[in-house]
């Protein structure tokens, strides 16, 4: 090692692949609901606001294939289908429930950041305009 590189303690190859599964928002969203008990696909969509179809079946499929949720077919008709979360997925609770709470005790001091930045970068571009 060089005195001009830092060694990062991370093994980014190792974990980046799996933070981007599991940091997706709808990711969260979807487990956080699953959490408190199994739901059909109307279900989510109706609690996850904004989710589209497509998005939804495509996130239901991915956690399906990493084991954080299982599929049954119900029978009923016509079929239905309940997903539900697996050992794995649960023990993603703590860490999203802390990322929760984190996100409600910070979500104002992030939207004032966001303002102030915003607001600076436009009276600076204000002021290389004049």
């Amino acid at each position: 090692m060089t005195a001009d590189t830092i060694e990062l303690p991370l093994d980014v190859t190792a974990t980046r692949p799996i933070l981007e599964q599991i940091a997706n928002k709808w990711t969260v969203l979807i487990l956080s609901v699953l959490c408190t008990q199994p739901a059909r696909f109307n279900d989510l969509k109706r609690r996850l606001d904004g989710i589209t179809h497509k998005a939804l079946s495509d996130a239901l499929k991915r956690l399906e294939r990493d084991g954080l949720i299982s599929r049954k077919i119900l029978p009923t008709q016509p079929i239905g289908v309940e997903y539900a979360i697996t050992a794995l997925g649960a023990s993603l609770r703590e860490p999203f429930a802390a990322l929760y709470r984190w996100s409600l005790a910070n979500g104002a001091a992030l939207a004032r950041a966001q303002a102030d930045y915003d607001a600076s970068r436009k009276h600076g571009s204000l002021e290389a305009a004049a």
